[in-house]
């Protein structure tokens, strides 16, 4: 006899975690000691339920939460929040507090049954923090440079200019840790080196996209396309067959296949070719990028699952 899931909604803010356990809310410290509170309130029911904690991607808050789960052999899921607000609209409920949304996420839980998240490997999650820390880092630096464009007194302009060196440097050091990062472990090694071979990408775009979605290679052509945001969406209603659209996804992934798709087009044959059939076809320019960079996303999961696909332009 299969033992019953019970799901436990966990809404975190940065000092506190609202729980909503079976009919019991409650509120415990972001903290390890709040995390052993509850799971001092879980073990009662070992053996008799399983216990599936669901929370919100709240921009870093939940990961002690999530490594103490794990570290515990307990079941998490880390939601996006669009998700979980589209569910409880779906359920007439508009409003938000923490308390209910600890609710909302229990019920969400129950209703979609989502599967557990393994936990990523150390070297993994640091390869996500420093390719956020650039991607922050590069941002910065682009606005420096469009405020350089529009300032016109010489003292403000040279205080941009040491502004904008600044980030040289920050960015060079990050990318040296990043370097080293790869170079430390096999396996991450040997992907980046991989993904390396496809036209378009240099070693940034490689570790960028293993770092964003790291399911890369463990997923189907449109699993992985919808999760990169990539895949062609229906609007059709009835009669009426509309535009297909890409929504959703991972922005971060889209941006990187964005711009090797660009480089793709002009040094790779095979891209080169698709591109141009679908200009030629009438399609827009953005349309057909966004085609190039699903054809792409799709080659490299694939060259993730087969080693001895070829790449050859």
């Amino acid at each position: 006899m299969s033992i019953p899931v019970v799901y436990v909604g966990a809404d975190v803010s940065k000092a506190s975690i609202d729980f909503r356990f079976q009919d019991q809310s409650f509120q415990l410290p972001n903290t390890r000691s709040g995390f052993s509170k509850l799971q001092a309130r879980l073990l009662p029911l070992e053996g008799r339920v399983l216990p599936h904690v669901i929370c919100e991607a709240t921009g870093g808050y939940q990961n002690p939460l999530v490594d103490y789960l794990h570290e515990h052999s307990i079941a998490v899921s880390v939601i996006n929040p669009r998700q979980v607000r589209d569910f409880a609209r779906s359920r007439g409920i508009l409003e938000k507090t923490d308390l209910l949304d600890a609710r909302v996420l229990a019920a969400y839980g129950a209703s979609n049954s989502p599967a557990p998240q393994n936990p990523r490997p150390p070297h993994m999650r640091r390869l996500a923090a420093l390719l956020g820390a650039r991607d922050h880092f590069v941002a910065s630096r682009t606005e420096e440079k469009n405020r350089l464009q529009q300032c016109e007194d010489s003292w403000l302009r040279s205080q941009i200019e040491r502004a904008i060196a600044f980030f040289d440097r920050e960015i060079k050091k990050i990318e040296a840790q990043l370097l080293a990062l790869r170079d430390s472990d096999p396996t991450l090694k040997a992907n980046a080196d991989r993904l390396d071979q496809v036209a378009g990408l240099d070693w940034r775009g490689s570790l960028g996209i293993l770092g964003y979605l790291p399911e890369l290679g463990s997923l189907n052509r449109r699993s992985v396309a919808k999760l990169a945001g990539l895949a062609p969406l229906n609007h059709d209603s009835g009669q009426f067959r509309g535009q297909r659209h890409i929504a959703g996804g991972r922005a971060q992934v889209r941006r990187l296949l964005y711009l090797a798709s660009l480089s793709a087009i002009r040094y790779n044959r095979i891209f080169k070719d698709f591109y141009t059939k679908l200009r030629a076809a009438g399609k827009p320019g953005k349309v057909a990028l966004t085609a190039v960079a699903r054809k792409l996303l799709v080659l490299l999961n694939s060259a993730l699952k087969n080693p001895n696909l070829s790449l050859a332009n």
